[in-house]
């Protein structure tokens, strides 16, 4: 069974997600303050973050900056800050997704299972094999990325995007295609999700010095070289 915190300092908000999400069957944690849920990541930690924006204290984006330091798990924004601006940075912090204030409680539950379906290992049979091209090393199982035998950080839309793409290198993916495969079917965002997504990968992996590129296809998409 899943463990999902949320952090909201608006109660009524708090309860009206625990109560959907315990409906779903996920145990769920809320906290008032990123200082509460700071103190409790010192014993333990969910399989989930649901974190609003502006908090009293220490803001949404400040503790996701601070989780992606030690934890690769899925955060999910939810704030009544719905500008383009803000979705964009909380992307950039490493968040794996975002829904503006007033957001329906079953769309939330959607973005949830979608994240968690992403999640699950491959069937006995059927698992993902790692991909090694040039210097870089993609290993799902571990969800891992090497580039010279240096592990590098992803969130996890980081991770699946660029596993996506290097599973079928040279050959382009539109926006559209990506944003299905990696946000699902229900996703109402925007495709510059994706153009974001990709230029986070982008500068990791040119940091480390990778040989394998993702090049822009104009007008349509992106693909993995090597």
């Amino acid at each position: 069974m899943n463990i999902i915190w949320v952090l909201d300092d608006e109660e009524n908000i708090r309860n009206l997600i625990r109560r959907y999400l315990e409906k779903e069957g996920y145990r769920v944690r809320t906290f008032a303050t990123a200082e509460e849920l700071n103190n409790a990541l010192v014993s333990s930690k969910p399989d989930m973050f649901i974190l609003d924006i502006m908090l009293p204290g220490e803001d949404g984006l400040s503790l996701c900056r601070s989780i992606r330091e030690s934890y690769d798990l899925p955060i999910i924004f939810v704030s009544a800050r719905g500008e383009e601006f803000d979705r964009v940075l909380g992307l950039e912090m490493g968040s794996d997704d975002y829904l503006a204030k007033p957001f329906s409680p079953r769309e939330l539950i959607i973005r949830v299972k979608n994240i968690f379906r992403r999640l699950q290992p491959a069937e006995s049979g059927t698992e993902k094999k790692e991909l090694s091209y040039e210097n870089m090393t993609i290993s799902p199982e571990k969800r891992i990325v090497t580039v010279n035998d240096e592990e590098i950080n992803f969130t996890g839309k980081e991770f699946d995007l660029l596993f996506v793409l290097a599973g079928s290198p040279n050959r382009p993916f539109s926006r559209e295609m990506l944003l299905e495969k990696i946000w699902g079917l229900d996703y109402e965002g925007e495709e510059r999700a994706i153009d974001d997504t990709i230029k986070r990968i982008r500068k990791k992996i040119r940091e480390k010095g990778a040989r394998p590129r993702l090049t822009t296809v104009w007008g349509y998409g992106y693909k993995f070289d090597v």
